[in-house]
């Protein structure tokens, strides 16, 4: 069992005060894994403090010398891929081979973003006789979650480093162990003393403790949208900034007449990366009418063909879910969707039939879903897809909008007719023909979906104050 019992702060690795031990259960054997320690209240204050006394000084250093710890942050990220990797696959189940590349390099690549959007950011500006700056927000909370989790690390971490920020990082306590060897890595790269803190923890007690922190400038979140506005009201008693990016129920509109060999492929591969665990996978899929049949046998062969097993093992094969309560509520998912009606085209409920122990899902895909069932609202957070239909482009427009959230939505099909029709979707990413998002480009929803953007030059913005000095000399 790998062992983190230490938090990270003000530079040094220490012992929890007054913590509790938790054990991370690996989704694949259904056995302990890991254990770190619940920060308590006392671990935060200590983490904020060290924050606050390094912000005096961090705040102030220059742009080329925030360049070069980014670089040496990459570049020691680099050598800590395959821990990286192995970390992941244990405790929330993504394979190997996914793992050590499309997980461990999105937090590599938002680093470069980060460099390249600060280097040519212009932090201050004239308007008339006003002198406008852009200037550090101050100790910032990161609370982020297990499905992509150096992913959301990084988004936030590059670019409160580039902006000046000091911070207080919680990790879900479902995947802590990458955290730990990310706080290894900043050490190894020389971040100074009480720029990044590490506290392990919970929701319930350290997340709280940093949401409602009277020292704490900003809390920057990414989980879901009931999570999301429990900390915006603990944090609104401070009147601190909160940064939100939350669930999501992304729909992939099919476009009358397209090829579906050609974009289905693409699109489809959304519902099952990571195990359908992502906030902007593409399950809810509009036909036409006409094309019902056809494109159920296309999605119904690449589910079919989607292969589970160990993540342990290398491979194109996707691996369990993170957590028993997710697998229990993608498998009421499933059934609901039978009680309902939907007609079940392949996959189901229980345990794929080669394996007999783990969280892991069967590929599932349903036809004849509705818009009154619950499959069709709710978000799965697994490999799970839907099939409804449409008769008009109106109608289509109509479904994919008719969702509390506005995170993503994806549009299958001819590209300039897309385009036409991307402006009329409620959201705050739209792909065509594709599901990935565009790392230097903004990350974040509409509606309960959340609030700001992650990403790029929008990213590092969101970590900053603007200032006006009014009749200072030119």
């Amino acid at each position: 069992m790998e062992s983190y019992l230490k938090h990270f702060i003000d530079g040094k690795w220490v012992e929890s005060i007054g913590g509790t031990r938790h054990e991370v259960i690996s989704p694949s054997t259904e056995e302990p894994c890991t254990e770190i320690m619940i920060g308590s209240q006392a671990d935060v204050d200590a983490a904020v403090a060290a924050a606050r006394k390094a912000f005096v000084t961090f705040s102030q250093t220059s742009v080329q010398e925030r360049l070069a710890l980014l670089g040496r942050i990459s570049a020691e990220f680099k050598k800590r891929v395959a821990d990286l990797g192995k970390s992941m696959a244990t405790e929330m189940g993504a394979p190997l081979s996914f793992a050590s590349t499309a997980q461990a390099y999105s937090g590599i690549a938002h680093f470069g973003h980060t460099a390249k959007a600060l280097a040519e950011f212009q932090f201050s500006e004239t308007v008339g006789t006003t002198h406008v700056v852009h200037e550090p927000i101050g100790v910032v909370g990161m609370i982020t979650p297990w499905n992509w989790p150096l992913n959301q690390i990084a988004l936030k971490v590059a670019p409160a480093i580039a902006a000046g920020n000091t911070m207080v990082l919680k990790p879900s306590e479902e995947c802590p162990g990458n955290a730990a060897i990310f706080a290894e890595i900043l050490e190894a790269a020389g971040v100074p003393a009480g720029v990044f803190n590490l506290v392990q923890g919970n929701g319930p007690i350290t997340g709280a403790a940093i949401s409602a922190h009277p020292d704490i400038d900003m809390v920057s979140f990414t989980g879901s949208t009931r999570a999301g506005i429990l900390i915006a009201k603990s944090a609104a008693d401070t009147v601190k900034r909160v940064h939100t990016e939350l669930g999501g129920k992304a729909a992939n509109l099919v476009l009358q007449g397209a090829d579906l060999a050609t974009v289905l492929p693409p699109t489809v591969a959304g519902v099952v990366a990571n195990s359908g665990q992502s906030c902007i996978a593409p399950t809810r899929i509009l036909v036409h009418k006409n094309q019902e049949s056809e494109a159920v046998g296309f999605i119904k062969g690449i589910l079919e063909g989607t292969a589970v097993g160990d993540p342990l093992q290398e491979g194109a094969h996707i691996g369990p879910v993170v957590n028993k309560a997710q697998y229990d509520k993608i498998q009421g998912l499933i059934q609901s969707a039978i009680d309902e009606g939907a007609k079940l085209e392949t996959g189901g409920t229980g345990l794929p039939p080669e394996l007999n122990r783990g969280y892991y899902v069967r590929p599932t895909l349903f036809s004849g879903v509705t818009a009154d069932m619950r499959i069709a609202n709710e978000e799965i957070f697994g490999p799970v897809a839907t099939v409804m239909t449409y008769s008009t482009d109106a109608e289509a427009i109509e479904i994919v909008n008719a969702t509390p959230y506005g995170l993503s939505a994806t549009i299958s099909g001819d590209p300039a007719a897309a385009a036409k029709v991307a402006p009329k979707l409620r959201a705050g990413i739209v792909t065509i023909n594709s599901w990935a998002p565009d790392g230097q480009t903004p990350f974040g929803g509409y509606k309960q979906s959340g609030n700001g953007r992650e990403g790029g030059v929008y990213g590092l913005r969101e970590f900053m104050e603007i200032k006006s000095i009014i009749g200072a000399p030119a």
